[in-house]
């Protein structure tokens, strides 16, 4: 299967926008990048290494990332995402901004190399230790 490439645009326009969002990213990898440079991690790395400033510059920012070992609870399965990272933006018009610009779609190939298969979700904060942006 290959990697998804759109953006549920509408879906994302259609919630409320009145605050931070974390967006739930579930991914898994490619053993040789599509490019043929290094391995779908590798390609990751790449991807990362140009969205991270951008987030960043838009006020997000990176709470947690980490590989996935097994399921603690619920229905055992042998089928682990490769990695997961939870990604904080002041609101769902800043990340729109960013997946939306050139600039992202230019590095964006490099995820689309390495990631097999990506599942986003985006998450109302109840929580945070994070100041109200």
């Amino acid at each position: 299967m290959p990697a998804p490439t759109e953006l549920n645009e509408d879906i994302v326009r259609g919630l409320p926008d009145n605050g931070p969002v974390v967006m739930i990213n579930y991914l898994r990898f490619h053993e040789r990048s599509a490019d043929g440079d290094g391995t779908g991690w590798d390609a990751y790395v790449r991807y990362s290494a140009n969205t991270v400033p951008m987030i960043r510059a838009l006020g997000g920012s990176i709470l947690w990332s980490g590989n996935p070992e097994g399921v603690a609870f619920g229905p055992p399965s042998t089928e682990l995402w490769d990695y997961m990272i939870l990604v904080r933006y002041p609101s769902r018009a800043a990340f729109l901004e960013m997946v939306t610009s050139a600039d992202y779609a230019r590095g964006n190939v490099h995820r689309e190399n390495g990631v097999k298969d990506h599942l986003i979700v985006a998450s109302t904060e109840t929580f945070s230790r994070f100041p109200a942006a």
